[in-house]
């Protein structure tokens, strides 16, 4: 819900009064929809760089897709609670970069949180209140302290049994930069990428908006207001929010954003976008700072970032971190 009408503002306030050709396009790859558009003035040039960003998107569904039995990704989780497995430089570096995410924020994020989000029903789409020795048979399964990274090695073992890792917190975003890359490498001055509902990025600015991608943000609980205007300027979005995915039982709501250290969805927030350099930071980041709340968040968020919070009262309450 939410980044499709973020999207549609910014390709929206991309309308050209120059004469700059406009390329937009979508593919599927890695559990999502991953979609671009680009202004330049040579048409060939722009739909050569895409291609090539989603022969990108590509190549890493191959390498960290959960859902392909021949993804290296997949091979760890079938090996690594029995032995080390040697793994590419690229997942190594960021498998690592995960454990750092995990230290940083108190445990708040964690890539084993997957057997967590089976019990309480959000892999089927449908929802469920758990009992709770199911919750305390899934956070036997888990913890990021768990997975043990060997630098010299090169190699990943999980130590604990039934440990598995799911890339949806930080995958779209690592491919989203990557994607960047490519497309500036291809020279292109002025696109946006954006990957399903949760991660954006804009490169430059759009033809008669010299500030950047204009980006709006809707009202968790009345979607026809919005509540935020950014402008992206080579730099990313992420956001996470209760009415991605969530249920209603016992007159309390839950949402799928889960706090790993204690087993329940995380409570008192209904949306967190971050805005950063790096669209892995953004993404990775918009969990920990949901869950951790808006204290937490003031005295930890680097400087570089700014995010933009809507806590859970009787009255919404928003506020931005500039």
């Amino acid at each position: 819900m939410m980044l499709a009408l973020l999207l549609a503002a910014a390709l929206a306030a991309g309308a050209p009064a120059t004469q700059q050709l406009r390329v937009e396009r979508s593919f599927d790859s890695m559990g999502t929809t991953y979609t671009i558009a680009a202004y330049g003035d040579d048409r060939f040039a722009l739909e050569s760089a895409i291609d090539n960003a989603f022969e990108e998107a590509r190549r890493l569904d191959h390498l960290l897709s959960n859902y392909r039995e021949d993804s290296e990704w997949s091979k760890v989780n079938r090996l690594a609670s029995h032995e080390a497995v040697p793994v590419s430089q690229e997942l190594f570096d960021l498998l690592a970069k995960c454990v750092e995410y995990s230290r940083a924020s108190e445990g708040s994020f964690d890539i084993t949180v997957g057997p967590l989000m089976k019990v309480w029903g959000f892999y089927k789409g449908t929802g469920r209140v758990p009992h709770r020795a199911e919750i305390r048979d899934a956070m036997a399964r888990i913890g990021w302290q768990n997975i043990q990274l060997d630098a010299k090695a090169r190699t990943v073992r999980f130590l604990r049994e039934g440990l598995n890792i799911d890339p949806g917190g930080i995958g779209k975003g690592y491919a989203v930069d990557r994607m960047v890359d490519v497309l500036r490498k291809g020279g292109l001055g002025s696109a946006i990428i954006s990957a399903g509902r949760s991660s954006i990025y804009g490169i430059g600015a759009p033809p008669n908006e010299p500030r950047g991608w204009r980006v709006t943000l809707p009202d968790p609980r009345k979607l026809d207001k919005d509540v935020l205007e950014v402008f992206l300027k080579n730099e990313s979005m992420s956001t996470s929010g209760t009415s991605e995915k969530f249920f209603t039982a016992g007159g309390q709501v839950y949402s799928h954003i889960m706090d790993p250290r204690t087993g329940f969805p995380a409570q008192g927030m209904l949306a967190v976008s971050v805005m950063a350099p790096k669209t892995l930071d953004s993404e990775a980041w918009t969990k920990p700072y949901f869950v951790m709340g808006r204290s937490w968040t003031e005295r930890h968020r680097p400087k570089e970032f700014r995010v933009f919070l809507c806590e859970d009262r009787s009255e919404i309450a928003c506020v931005s971190l500039p």
